[in-house]
């Protein structure tokens, strides 16, 4: 198996190698054809030049002769072309051999005359009458000098030098893009790890500069914090279930081997104190029961077209004599004229409501103040329960509808199993609602819980 860093650099720099090829290909194909284009276009005004001069040699003698125009063949010797002239009649006045090109030694020729002899004729005009012809016979189509060579080979040597240079600089920006991009996974992929073996304290701390790995390192972060906090409700879970399992229980063994003992005497007062305690741990497994069913796959909902209100109404008025005993003023608010129908199940949406106005009302303190107020907007039914009670803190806000989670001290102090929150959470999303939650240390809360409105 390959790292990401080595793996991403291979097709990286094969990428760019590939990419240099046919770049190099293409402007080698460029450069030549240009370049013969430009040397055809030399000889062609080679070709009408000396077509001209032999015009004007006619032109001065009137016919042709031996000598017309020969010094022009040393001309052709030195360029490595050759030349003969016929007169009128095609018959040949003077002319070079091809052979003498071929075995040309000049130290200012270092071209090789070798492929195929081609020539060319052209015709020798005078006074719109045509009295000679000119072939024009060399090797390959272009002519390359000395320079021409030369200037080849430095175009084909600055291209290798390039291209060699540029897969250099391809590779050191491979190897820098493939850090980029492999230590952020690395580092990830370590912490995943870590993280899978239980050590949910690791984070990471090396910020990118892109978006992706940023928003990936920060998910692995939250999942850490998360992951941790889990464990630290599950440990306390364990603690907190041994202690509400342990209490009453001690309670019950102590006071009945009292009893058989004959300590206590058994009276109607001690036997409804160990009563009360009995119920108090049923009450324990009856939650944990509760939660149980809601968080079940398999959960039955009952879904009906339901009056909100006229649910809300009856568990208010259930309430009104624990918060009139407590000296806490519950007040509801809502439109007689309207019904706040919504599709659920009307047991599960009861939970809801007891749940939330049975925690306004257990940490919301004497003469304390509670106000539910129902409302409808275009496509939401929308309940507000807002109290004057302890508050949450901050800190302990996202953490709220975890199981037996009970974050601030004076809460946990309170009466509770820290179950009713998470269950209230999970019959919400069975209904596909929402709950929104404000609060201030000291100063209260705001449950608001939304239900899709039937239009």
């Amino acid at each position: 198996m390959q790292s990401i860093r080595k793996r991403l650099s291979i097709i990286l720099v094969s990428v760019s190698i590939l990419a240099l090829f046919l770049s190099t290909l293409l402007v080698n194909i460029t450069i030549s054809k240009t370049f013969n284009k430009y040397l055809v276009e030399i000889q062609n005004k080679r070709n009408t030049r000396i077509i001209k001069y032999l015009e004007d040699v006619y032109k001065k003698n009137g016919k042709w002769s031996e000598s017309s125009g020969v010094e022009i063949m040393h001309e052709a010797y030195m360029s490595n072309y050759a030349l003969t002239l016929r007169n009128g009649d095609k018959k040949v006045v003077w002319g070079m051999n091809p052979h003498d090109i071929v075995q040309n030694t000049d130290v200012n020729m270092n071209v090789k005359n070798e492929g195929v002899y081609t020539t060319s004729t052209f015709k020798i005009q005078s006074n719109d009458k045509i009295v000679g012809y000119l072939e024009i016979g060399q090797y390959g189509p272009v002519l390359l000098s000395s320079e021409d060579v030369n200037f080849k080979i430095s175009v084909n040597k600055s291209i290798i030098l390039s291209v060699i240079l540029s897969i250099l600089i391809t590779v050191l920006i491979s190897l820098f893009i493939s850090k980029q991009f492999s230590n952020p996974i690395r580092q990830v992929s370590k912490i995943s790890i870590d993280l899978s073996n239980g050590n949910y304290r690791v984070r990471s701390n090396h910020k990118s500069s892109i978006l992706e790995f940023e928003d990936l390192r920060n998910s692995v972060n939250i999942l850490g914090e998360k992951l941790q906090h889990q464990d630290a409700i599950r440990k306390r879970l364990i603690s907190d279930i041994s202690h509400e399992v342990r209490t009453p229980l001690n309670i019950l063994q102590n006071n009945l081997e009292a009893m058989i003992d004959g300590i206590f005497q058994v009276d109607t007062e001690r036997l409804t104190y160990l009563n009360e305690e009995v119920i108090r741990f049923g009450k324990l497994i009856d939650n944990l029961n509760a939660l149980r069913e809601v968080e079940g796959e398999k959960t039955a909902l009952n879904m009906e077209q339901i009056s909100f209100r006229d649910i809300l109404l009856s568990v208010v008025k259930e309430f009104k004599i624990i918060s009139q005993n407590k000296n806490i003023d519950m007040v509801l608010e809502y439109s007689t004229c309207k019904q706040y129908n919504i599709i659920g199940d009307k047991d599960k949406i009861k939970q809801v409501i007891i749940n939330l106005i049975s925690n306004a009302i257990k940490f919301t303190k004497e003469k304390g103040k509670i106000n539910i107020t129902l409302k409808e907007s275009d496509e939401q039914v929308i309940m507000k329960i807002e109290d004057t009670g302890l508050g949450i803190k901050e800190e302990d806000l996202p953490y709220i509808f975890e199981r037996l989670y009970r974050g601030d001290k004076s809460r946990h102090e309170i009466e509770g199993s820290g179950i009713g929150l998470t269950i209230v959470k999970n019959i919400l999303t069975l209904h596909k609602a929402d709950i929104k939650v404000k609060s201030e240390e000291g100063k209260g809360s705001v449950f608001t819980v939304y239900f899709n409105r039937i239009l």
